[in-house]
């Protein structure tokens, strides 16, 4: 199993600052969190162990948020030395499905989004646990999965 840093390390490669796709915290928080649900979905297991907790922008993984706190709301850079390889390819392949389908959204609206889906809801809020449960993960990008499946 790989972790939560080494999927924030990929799609902080996949950063083009040519072209201005630059990822910030807030944005980095919230693909991770969709890969970690798409990969619940379809494979039936996590993607990585970290727990992910709902926090008021939405799901973040703690020491993830503290790895690159330092940045701000600003872009984080390009990992140096990280090689993509790390992963596998079929993991290479879903995480390049989730940034080809969100990283198209500013970390605004990826925050929004979260705000509406089950995983974040049920988890947030006073005496909630403010920990997204794999399980509520799961259950809801399965019905994601299976109605994309049928369009």
């Amino acid at each position: 199993m790989i972790s939560c840093y080494d999927v924030a390390k990929y799609f902080l490669s996949l950063n083009d600052e040519e072209v201005g796709e630059l990822i910030s915290n807030l944005k980095l928080q919230k693909l991770v969190y969709y890969a970690q649900g798409f990969h619940l979905a379809i494979e039936g297991e996590p993607l990585f162990g970290e727990a992910i907790h709902a926090w008021a922008h939405g799901p973040v993984i703690p020491d993830l948020y503290h790895a690159y706190k330092e940045f701000g709301g600003g872009p984080i850079p390009s990992p140096d030395g990280f090689d993509p390889a790390r992963i596998g390819e079929d993991t290479r392949a879903l995480l390049d499905e989730v940034y080809s389908v969100f990283g198209q959204f500013s970390a605004w609206k990826l925050r929004n989004m979260t705000h509406e889906e089950p995983p974040w809801l049920e988890a947030y809020g006073e005496g909630k646990s403010g920990v997204i449960s794999k399980k509520t993960m799961e259950e809801y990008f399965t019905t994601l999965v299976k109605d994309d499946e049928q369009n």
